[in-house]
């Protein structure tokens, strides 16, 4: 990513945190941070994989978020090379992304290595990572007190990448178990 592009993201980015009444030091630093309730967690992530352009790999432990889910279809839509990792538990949830994720053709894997499978990260074009303890959910943004960092920082992007990678040898694809 040019570093005009990478610039103008996270001024972007400031610029949606501190219109949401996100806390951000300066709209100079290499990262944002914002806080649920309706802090605008969900816009912003929303707003990172509509700027994805090569790859996206997600871990989540609960996402339901109809949004998010869209997003992540139409990156795959647009030629993103998207991956999911889900927690074991998103086989049962009565509003689980996992099935839309199916039909949509995204590849989507289980995590049953774990007790809990309880990461909430994306990894954006090898750069970006969003994580915190927002899971993807309505419920997230709305009434739970959870947080959302954005980092664009490669070497910490190749460190989650590199998680992503251990947790995905492990996992099950979701077709084959749902």
């Amino acid at each position: 990513m040019s570093r005009t592009l990478r610039l103008a993201l996270v001024l972007l980015c400031c610029w949606t945190a501190l219109a949401s009444g996100a806390v951000v030091e300066a709209q100079s630093q290499p990262w944002a941070v914002y806080f649920s309730p309706q802090g605008g967690c969900t816009e912003a992530i929303v707003t990172a994989l509509a700027n994805a352009r090569t790859s996206l790999h997600v871990q989540a432990y609960s996402f339901s978020s109809y949004p998010i889910i869209k997003a992540i279809i139409a990156a795959q839509a647009r030629g993103v090379r998207v991956e999911v990792i889900l927690d074991k538990s998103q086989r049962t949830e009565k509003y689980s992304a996992l099935p839309a994720l199916l039909t949509a053709q995204v590849p989507t894997w289980i995590d049953p290595a774990h007790q809990i499978a309880h990461n909430k990260i994306m990894i954006i074009d090898g750069e970006t990572v969003l994580t915190g303890s927002f899971n993807f959910t309505r419920s997230a943004e709305y009434y739970n007190a959870e947080n959302l960092l954005v980092v664009w920082d490669k070497a910490l992007a190749e460190r989650y990448e590199a998680n992503f990678q251990e947790h995905l040898r492990h996992s099950l694809p979701g077709a084959a178990i749902q």
